[in-house]
């Protein structure tokens, strides 16, 4: 089975690094920092884009966690641009059958910017056929997240 790890913080070291090793621990993955790649806005045509090697990566991966801070009281642009991106690009014969796991994290997140995240990920998984696996906004939560990968 493999993992791809897609961190959505401009810190490739920060909280949600930390919280994908706490999920991940003991398990071989391979991860994608979004700050590495170019991807542009829905609607946006540049040769540069490289949405597709993004999309690649994660067909290739039997689960899928993503990671992302919470900004502005919602999940990262770079992770927003991800999902944005994948309107009419993807379809579930692409990543139908994949597990999703979705990574939170904030200083002070209220129940409803937590709600909402879930939510989006959550209708995320189900457009593109992929299976939720649920959200851990902390360590703890993480920790019993990991028995299900």
């Amino acid at each position: 089975m493999s993992i791809l790890f897609i961190n959505g913080s401009p810190n490739k070291d920060g909280n949600t690094v930390a919280l994908a090793k706490e999920l991940l621990k003991e398990k071989e993955y391979k991860t994608l920092h979004l700050t590495d790649y170019k991807l542009y806005s829905y609607g946006q045509n540049f040769p540069d884009d490289q949405f597709e090697e993004i999309l690649e990566e994660m067909k290739q991966a039997d689960s899928i966690v993503v990671g992302s801070p919470l900004y502005w009281h919602s999940m990262s642009g770079a992770v927003r641009n991800l999902l944005d991106r994948s309107y009419g690009m993807v379809s579930d014969a692409m990543l139908g059958g994949k597990k999703l796991y979705f990574l939170f994290q904030g200083a002070a997140p209220t129940k409803e910017q937590m709600a909402a995240g879930d939510y989006t990920m959550g209708r995320y998984a189900s457009l593109y056929g992929m299976e939720y696996k649920g959200m851990a906004t902390t360590r703890q939560e993480a920790a019993k997240l990991a028995a299900q990968i």
